[in-house]
C-alpha cells in the first residue's frame, strides 16, 4: 500500500472510531444554580422580572428566556440580558399587571465550554392554575445537527494528532527520508481544514437546536462568527494557512538538503550527514504553530470554564500537544516502518522512543491535574458519569503504556544490534591510515579478515561471518517486525484512548455535577413551598377524560400535605368516586407508600404523607370514574431534604 493510501486509511480509521465512540448526546456542562421566582413557587403578587443564575458563565440570545402565560402568550417586556454585568446570570423583564395563574419559563443558553443547554420551569401567581403553554420536550441539540457536529469535532481531533505528530516525527526523529510521511501530513492538514470549516457552519444549528437545513442561515453564521467558539475556529483556519506555508517550505528545504552535489562522491556520504538537524528557527516556528492550534481547542472546551482557568488552559494545551506528538508520532512511525524502499535507522527509532517517554510524562502530570479539577472529590469518581468514563480512560492508558513498554524494549534491542556494526568500519579506516606498505603475510591476513567482517556487517550478501556473531543476519529484520507489531498495538489502543477522551470532553465534569446538584437542592429547599403536577387521564368512556392536579406541600422529607383536584373536560372542577395515590423510590427499594387520600368535599387530600428520604420518586395516581372504569398514570417528582 502506498504512503498516501496508508495516510487516508489511518484518517478514516481514526474518524470512524471517533464517531462510534462519540455516539450519544453531549451532556450539559453548565446547570441552573438558582431561579427567581423559584421553581414551583406560588407568589402573592406578580414579579417584575425572571432571573436565572447558572454554575458558570453562559452565552445568550435575545429570546434565551421566554415566559408564557397560562394561555400560552408571551409576556416578555424586553430582550434577555445578563443581570448586573454578571456572565453567569441572565434576566428578562415582564409585562405589568400579570393575572393570577401558572406561568412557564422556557430557557436556552450556551455554557462557557460551548455546549447548548435548555429547560423549563413554572411558577404561579395567586394560586396554581391549568396552563396551555406548550414547551417542547426535545433535547437541547437537534439529533442530526448534533451528529454532524460530533463527526466534525472528532475528525478535527484525529487530524490535529496526525498533523502535529507526523511533523514532529520528521523534525525531531529525522528519518532518512520524509517522503512516506508526506501523504500523512497532507491528509491531516486537509481533514483539519475541512472539519474546522464544517464546524463553523454547523455551530449555528447546533447552538439553536435546529436541523441541518439551517446551515447557511446568515443570522446563525453571523452569531457563530461573533462568538468565542467562532473566533477560535477562525483563528484555527488562520493558523492552518500559516502551517501550509511552513510545511511547503520545510519540504523544499528537506529535498534540497538530501541532494548529493555532483562534485561529491556518494561513497563519502555518511548516515550522520544525511540526517541534518533542523535549524532552531524552523523548530521555533513549528512550535508556535502547534501551540496556537492547541490553544484553539483549550479556548472552547472544559479549560475555559470553572476554577483556575489560566492554569487549566495551560495544562489543556500541553495535554493536547503531548497526545498529538505521541499518538500522531506512532502513526508516523508505523507508516515509516512499513515502507519497502529502505529501513528506518535505529537512531530515529531511539529518538522517537525518548520523545514518546517525554510525552507520556507530560500526559501523566497534566492528566492528574485535569482529573482533580474535573472531579474535585473521591465521591465523584464512581458517583458521576465523568468519573466512570475517566476510570475507563485510565485503564486504557495503562494498556497503552504496556504496549509502549514492549515497543521501547524492541527499540533498545534494535539500537544495540545495529550499534556494533560501525566498529569494524572504524578499525578498517584506522588500519589503512597507519599501515603504509605491506607489512607481511600476517598483516595482509588481518586486513583481509577485517574487510570480510565489514562486508558481512554491512549485509552485502557475503556468507562469511565473524566467529563471534551469535545471531543470524536476519535478526535485525526480525526485531523490526516485532517493533512494527508492537507499534501497531500502540496505535490501536491509542485510538481507543482518543475515543474515550472525546467522549469525556462531552461529559459534565464530576465537580460541576455534584456542585450543581447541591446548589439546586439548597436553592429549592429555600424557595419551594409546594410541588404542583398536572396529569391528563382518559378512561376511554364518554366524558371520562380530564386532568388531575396534585399539589404536594412542602415536597420535602418528612410529613407532607397532598391535595388532588379533578379538572373536567370543560375546564371546571369535577368530582370522581375515588382517587388513589402512591409513591415509590425504586433505587432504594422503598414503596409503594400509599398516601391514603380521603374525600374532602370537592377535592381529595391528606395531611399525613410521610416520605423518608430525598430523591426522585415515582408518583402513581389512579382515578376511578365509575364502579368499573378507572385509569392509572405515573409521574416523577423530586423530594428535597
Amino acid at each position: 500500500m502506498s504512503a498516501p493510501r496508508r495516510a487516508v486509511a489511518l484518517v478514516a480509521l481514526l474518524g470512524a472510531l471517533f464517531v462510534l465512540g462519540g455516539a450519544g448526546p453531549v451532556s450539559a456542562h453548565s446547570a441552573v444554580r438558582e431561579t427567581t421566582p423559584g421553581e414551583g413557587t406560588v407568589l402573592k403578587s406578580a414579579p417584575k422580572q425572571v432571573t436565572m443564575t447558572f454554575t458558570e458563565s453562559v452565552g445568550i440570545t435575545d429570546d434565551s428566556l421566554r415566559v408564557l402565560s397560562p394561555e400560552n402568550r408571551r409576556v416578555n417586556a424586553g430582550d434577555t440580558e445578563h443581570a448586573s454585568g454578571r456572565s453567569d446570570s441572565v434576566r428578562v423583564p415582564l409585562d405589568d399587571g400579570l393575572a393570577d395563574g401558572t406561568y412557564t419559563v422556557a430557557w436556552r443558553v450556551v455554557s462557557a465550554d460551548s455546549h447548548p443547554i435548555s429547560g423549563a420551569f413554572t411558577f404561579s401567581i395567586g394560586k396554581p392554575s391549568e396552563t396551555t403553554a406548550a414547551v417542547s420536550a426535545e433535547p437541547a441539540v437537534n439529533s442530526a445537527s448534533g451528529a454532524l457536529y460530533d463527526i466534525a469535532r472528532y475528525a478535527a481531533y484525529a487530524a490535529v494528532a496526525l498533523l502535529i505528530g507526523a511533523a514532529t516525527f520528521v523534525l525531531v526523529c529525522r528519518p532518512d527520508s520524509a517522503e512516506p510521511l508526506r501523504g500523512l501530513v497532507r491528509a491531516g492538514w486537509w481533514v483539519l481544514v475541512a472539519s474546522t470549516a464544517a464546524l463553523l457552519l454547523i455551530r449555528g444549528p447546533y447552538e439553536r437546536g435546529t436541523g441541518p437545513s439551517t446551515l447557511l442561515d446568515p443570522e446563525l453564521i453571523e452569531n457563530t462568527l461573533t462568538s468565542r467558539p467562532g473566533w477560535a475556529l477562525l483563528a484555527r483556519l488562520a493558523l492552518l494557512a500559516g502551517a501550509a506555508v511552513f510545511l511547503v517550505r520545510l519540504g523544499r528545504g528537506a529535498a534540497a538538503e538530501t541532494e548529493i552535489p555532483e562534485t561529491e562522491s556518494p561513497e563519502k556520504e555518511s548516515p550522520e550527514k544525511e540526517q541534518v538537524r533542523p535549524k532552531p528557527v524552523v523548530l521555533a516556528v513549528g512550535g508556535v504553530l502547534a501551540v496556537g492550534l492547541a490553544v484553539t481547542w483549550a479556548a472552547a472546551e472544559h479549560a475555559s470554564a470553572g476554577i483556575q482557568v489560566p492554569l487549566a488552559m495551560t495544562s489543556s494545551v500541553l495535554h493536547l500537544l503531548a497526545m498529538a506528538v505521541w499518538l500522531g508520532g506512532l502513526a508516523a512511525l508505523l507508516t515509516t516502518l512499513h515502507r519497502s524502499e529502505a529501513l528506518l535507522p535505529a537512531a530515529s527509532v531511539a529518538r522517537f522512543s525518548r520523545l514518546a517517554f517525554a510525552s507520556v510524562a507530560v500526559l501523566v502530570l497534566t492528566g492528574v491535574y485535569q482529573s482533580w479539577r474535573g472531579l474535585g472529590s473521591w465521591d465523584a469518581v464512581f458517583d458521576t458519569s465523568y468519573g466512570r468514563i475517566l476510570v475507563a480512560k485510565v485503564c486504557a492508558v495503562v494498556l497503552l503504556l504496556a504496549a509502549a513498554g514492549f515497543s521501547r524494549r524492541w527499540t533498545g534491542r534494535l539500537t544495540v544490534a545495529e550499534e556494533p556494526l560501525r566498529v569494524p568500519v572504524l578499525e578498517t579506516v584506522g588500519a589503512r591510515a597507519g599501515g603504509g606498505a605491506d607489512s607481511g603475510p600476517q598483516a595482509g591476513s588481518s586486513s583481509g579478515d577485517t574487510g570480510e567482517s565489514t562486508s558481512a556487517a554491512a549485509g552485502d550478501g557475503s556468507e562469511d561471518k565473524p566467529e563471534n556473531e551469535s545471531e543470524p543476519a536476519s535478526a535485525p529484520g526480525a526485531r523490526r517486525g516485532a517493533l512494527r507489531r508492537s507499534v501497531l498495538a500502540e496505535v490501536v489502543v491509542g485510538v481507543v484512548v482518543l475515543v474515550i477522551t472525546t467522549v469525556l470532553t462531552g461529559t459534565q465534569p464530576g465537580r460541576a455535577e455534584i456542585e450543581t446538584a447541591a446548589a439546586e437542592e439548597a436553592a429549592a429547599a429555600g424557595q419551594r413551598t409546594a410541588s404542583t403536577t398536572l396529569i391528563p387521564f382518559d378512561v376511554g368512556t364518554p366524558g371520562g377524560h380530564g386532568k388531575v392536579q396534585i399539589v404536594l406541600e412542602p415536597g420535602r422529607v418528612g410529613e407532607n400535605t397532598v391535595e388532588a383536584v379533578i379538572i373536567g373536560p370543560d375546564g371546571g372542577i369535577a368530582t370522581v368516586p375515588e382517587i388513589r395515590l402512591s409513591f415509590t423510590l425504586a433505587s432504594q427499594k422503598i414503596g409503594p407508600i400509599d398516601a391514603g387520600l380521603t374525600n374532602k368535599g370537592g377535592y381529595w387530600g391528606t395531611s399525613s404523607l410521610n416520605l423518608p428520604i430525598p430523591g426522585t420518586w415515582t408518583m402513581k395516581v389512579t382515578v376511578r370514574t365509575s364502579d368499573i372504569d378507572q385509569v392509572s398514570e405515573t409521574r416523577r417528582v423530586k423530594i428535597l431534604r
